[in-house]
């Protein structure tokens, strides 16, 4: 009795979360050939759904909440997916932050007390599926006018009632797939659906950025947006003296895929390429058979990009939240925070800050949300949405880059400790891997209190010092800029997520290659 008394309260949710739809566990090892299979298939299927448009909703009149961060959360504005991958992330975020502040009491080296872990952040997508759905259909994703006549007609006059209920069904079930397309990744693929959709949103960025041909919004109807036609347009169209007066300002920083922006990004790729390769190896032997050799890596980014997910998806959702109290009728008339300029101002048809508390954590979004103003005046009306006209001191701005860079540190080396104690990553969880796997450091003693011990002069520095590292890289590369509405944060997440891929499938062509390997790494 006294046992179960000491069990966490989720446990009590275990009749309803065990339940749930999900995807079958293999029961044995599966193949490379069919693990590519699946990744390739789980892709493919994310692009088509991506294309498929949430039937009666009204494009032109609706607002994308997401818009500023749709190139890390995935998904597709206006399509069956277009909550991307937030629900699943916010659903870690808060499971996540109640084990690290010892809310729920859980042993994540138990496997029952794991098991009731992940089936609750299953729950919790389903909620958050909800809760982001409701707030901005009723808000912000407008019906057609058609769609709600028609429905009236069947439903004797709640036409609206009814057309913002089955949209709120289709976006709850296109995220719900997005979130079983994420299992089947995870199980019977390679590396994480989270991953996978994030890399495929910002490569597809990327590629429109430089290869768009169509007219760039605000500018000639004639320019092209993509980075390389604009090039060669420019070339073909002006002299020498028009691209030296005026024009060449204008290819290396006017928005949109000005050139600096591609040349930050082939350094920013540069960069974490390099960084993915840093790490401190701890030399191992196995206990009984001599000679055989092995190697811990400790890697520079331990906690892997998952910190820095889940920090932009705070940012993202206090942005959100921060819009609905200041434009949305229900909550401006909240307590304290509705309504209010301090947290966030926000002007109709926009969704970025343009003053406010949010505004100075927000992503300055390239050289032209902080540099260019600095530098000259005449770029003042780069830092408001189109058709906004707020002016910021050069002290705000400063205030601005310096608050980012300081909000993503700190959130990303908290989020670094949480990931790494709930994914059994901690000095302890990796010192009883490796006495199981039989190895042991070459001149210890074979006792997991001495790996322990000498581990915890090394993990517990390399999480703190990786989370501060990928947020300081990443609110650098925010700063910096990218073309294809592709964020400095997203490309870092694509190429270190690229990165760790190449690393697991030639971890799993050596698994296919030497069976035994598997028991090492903790494969069927």
């Amino acid at each position: 009795m006294a046992q179960d008394e000491d069990k966490s309260n989720l446990y009590k949710l275990k009749p309803l979360i065990d339940r749930m739809p999900a995807v079958k566990k293999p029961d044995g090892h599966v193949h490379f050939r069919r693990k590519m299979f699946w990744l390739i298939l789980i892709l493919i299927t994310y692009f088509v759904m991506t294309n498929v448009t949430v039937y009666g909703l009204d494009p032109e009149r609706s607002l994308d909440l997401f818009e500023q961060f749709r190139a890390i959360f995935a998904g597709e504005m206006g399509s069956i997916v277009h909550l991307g991958i937030m629900p699943i992330v916010n659903a870690s975020i808060i499971m996540q932050l109640f084990q690290g502040a010892e809310i729920v009491n859980l042993d994540m080296k138990d496997p029952e007390d794991k098991a009731v872990f992940q089936n609750t952040q299953k729950f919790l997508v389903i909620i958050m599926l909800l809760i982001q759905a409701i707030p901005q259909v009723y808000g912000y994703l407008v019906p057609a006018e058609s769609f709600v006549s028609v429905l009236g007609g069947y439903f004797s006059g709640h036409g609206l009632l009814m057309a913002r209920a089955l949209i709120i069904l289709q976006i709850f079930i296109g995220g719900y797939f997005i979130f079983l397309m994420d299992e089947v990744v995870s199980k019977w693929g390679i590396g994480s659906g989270i991953s996978l959709f994030i890399v495929a949103g910002v490569g597809q960025g990327i590629f429109t950025g430089l290869f768009n041909w169509q007219p760039a919004p605000g500018m000639a109807e004639d320019v092209p947006a993509g980075t390389i036609p604009r090039i060669i347009h420019t070339v073909r169209t002006h002299s020498a003296a028009e691209i030296a007066g005026g024009g060449l300002e204008s290819l290396l920083i006017q928005p949109p895929n000005p050139v600096m922006g591609l040349i930050f990004t082939i350094i920013i790729l540069l960069i974490v390429a390099y960084i993915q390769g840093s790490r401190i190896e701890l030399p191992l032997a196995h206990g009984r058979a001599r000679g055989a050799r092995g190697r811990y890596p400790i890697k520079l980014i331990y906690a892997s990009v998952i910190p820095i997910i889940l920090a932009h998806a705070l940012l993202a959702n206090i942005n959100l939240f921060s819009m609905l109290f200041y434009t949305n009728p229900t909550f401006q008339n909240f307590p304290l925070l509705g309504g209010q300029s301090w947290l966030g101002v926000f002007q109709e048809g926009t969704t970025e800050p343009i003053s406010g508390a949010v505004w100075y954590i927000s992503s300055p979004d390239g050289l032209q949300g902080w540099l260019l103003p600095l530098i000259s005046e005449r770029y003042e009306y780069l830092l408001s949405p189109e058709g906004v006209d707020w002016k910021h001191s050069k002290i705000s701005i400063i205030g601005r880059v310096i608050g980012h860079v300081a909000f993503m540190a700190v959130m990303c080396v908290l989020f670094s400790k949480f990931w790494v104690k709930t994914t059994n990553m901690d000095a302890e969880s990796v010192a009883d891997q490796i006495q199981e796997s039989g190895m042991q450091i070459p001149g210890f003693r074979r006792d997991p209190r001495v790996l322990r011990r000498v581990l915890k002069r090394y993990i517990p520095t390399v999480t703190t010092f990786s989370g501060l590292f990928i947020g300081l890289v990443g609110a650098a590369s925010d700063l910096l800029g990218s073309v294809g509405g592709a964020t400095g944060i997203s490309l870092f997440l694509a190429v270190s997520i690229l990165t760790q891929l190449y690393e697991q499938i030639g971890k799993e062509q050596m698994m296919e290659m030497h069976p035994a390997l598997r028991d090492f790494f903790g494969e069927q």
